[in-house]
């Protein structure tokens, strides 16, 4: 099996039993215009992780590891986000806003999808969730048993937030998870130092961490 140097000590898996998680990897999130940018964020700091993950996404798909993605948004009449959700934003643009590329996370909407250099293949299942979490309304926990999933490589954005969620979840649910360090981003340098540091700390709570140049060495 392989084994990665990892923090707070390596990580072995089972390729058969892995997958790459990309979490949120979405024009709204990522590019200008989009919900980030909104709030005041510099949407620069997340797009950094784009090269990163493009080649460790190529070396997954290479070795035959599962791949999936998820996407954060909502039905368009908004009857999924709850107001406490909904609320943020103001000043300036909020959750189902009209914005440059569509309405704010709104699925099906240009903004909501996935950036042109990660986009799924046909085959790879891509999770519409509601939540910051990816198991909170969605059908991941029944996808990953039918694939037959215990570890996951946990990628994508914020790291504090959809990322820690995530992780989080998926350790309750007995989920090995790794996450890359340089395939997650935050707006915030703080937490993303700190984020990472949370997952590794008192022997790996929530999981381990590596950068995405000694995981493609491995796999």
């Amino acid at each position: 099996m392989p084994t990665v140097d990892a923090s707070p000590y390596p990580f072995t898996f089972q390729p058969e039993s892995t997958a790459l998680l990309i979490i949120d990897m979405q024009r709204d999130f990522v590019e200008p215009g989009g919900f980030g940018e909104t709030l005041g964020n510099d949407v620069s700091k997340l797009q950094k992780v784009i090269p990163p993950l493009v080649r460790l996404l190529g070396a997954a798909r290479a070795a035959g590891l599962a791949v999936i993605h998820t996407r954060e948004g909502h039905v368009p009449d908004l009857s999924d986000c709850p107001p406490a959700k909904l609320n943020r934003g103001a000043p300036s643009m909020r959750i189902g806003d009209p914005g440059p590329k569509g309405r704010i996370l709104i699925r099906g909407e240009y903004g909501h999808d996935i950036v042109d250099d990660l986009k799924p293949l046909e085959d790879e299942p891509v999770i519409d969730k509601p939540g910051k979490g990816s198991f909170y309304a969605t059908n991941l926990s029944e996808l990953l048993a039918a694939k037959g999933i215990t570890s996951l490589i946990v990628t994508g954005v914020t790291t504090e937030v959809c990322v820690h969620t995530t992780v989080r979840e998926a350790n309750d649910r007995g989920f090995e998870c790794l996450v890359v360090s340089d395939c997650v981003g935050s707006y915030f340098d703080e937490f993303q130092q700190v984020g990472l540091a949370m997952v590794a700390a008192q022997g790996g709570i929530f999981g381990w961490v590596t950068p995405s140049d000694k995981l493609i060495e491995v796999i």
